[in-house]
């Protein structure tokens, strides 16, 4: 005669939080990149090495943390953004060359601006999920739609005011991103609200 017994045994992997990392790569980035387009700074060669480490490598990271934390809404937001700059970076590689001249006098800007659109569209509806989190984070998404308004209208050529746009809605998302990643830092360190985020609106939940 014999007796099976099934234990079952639940293993809990503890992971810090990642929003602190993740928006301090977004903030890097954006600053970086704003500079360029506001005039500040020229040229993209030491754009690019910001675009793949801190907005790309640092939210992909971001991402994959957020998914062992059951945060379906953080690790798309990140890993949809960090893929974006790791897009963006190899458009500016293949524009300057990088990739070779037949890819470089293939370039149609155009499609960049069809790409712009198509996250517009994400950062919408990534803007209305926002609203329940906290006010820094809703004021950071709502930033992100303007700074793609502004990027698909200057990619599609309908104007240098849009561009101008952009430049200032990206240097804002840095300055509001710096702070989201010090809030979301210190006040998990702290175990208080060290920083106040705000509280979500309310209206969905």
């Amino acid at each position: 005669m014999s007796i099976n017994t099934n234990n079952t045994q639940t293993v809990k992997i503890v992971t810090a939080d990642p929003g602190g990392l993740g928006l301090f790569g977004l903030a890097m980035v954006t600053l970086v990149a704003s500079s360029q387009k506001l005039g500040w700074t020229t040229g993209f060669s030491f754009v690019i090495p910001w675009a793949i480490f801190l907005g790309a490598i640092a939210q992909v990271i971001a991402s994959f943390n957020d998914f062992k934390h059951n945060n379906t809404f953080g690790a798309t937001a990140f890993g949809a953004y960090g893929l974006f700059w790791l897009s963006v970076a190899a458009c500016w590689l293949i524009k300057m060359g990088a990739f070779g001249p037949e890819l470089a006098a293939n370039v149609d800007g155009k499609q960049l601006g069809v790409a712009f659109i198509g996250y517009l569209i994400f950062s919408v509806y990534m803007t209305i999920g926002s609203m329940e989190t906290n006010k820094v984070l809703f004021i950071i998404f709502f930033l992100i739609d303007l700074l793609f308004i502004g990027l698909a209208a200057d990619a599609l050529g309908w104007g240098h005011g849009w561009h101008t746009m952009a430049a200032w809605s990206e240097l804002l998302i840095a300055l509001v991103g710096f702070y989201g990643a010090a809030a979301s830092t210190l006040n998990t360190h702290f175990g208080k609200q060290f920083l106040p985020t705000g509280k979500p609106f309310g209206i969905f939940k």
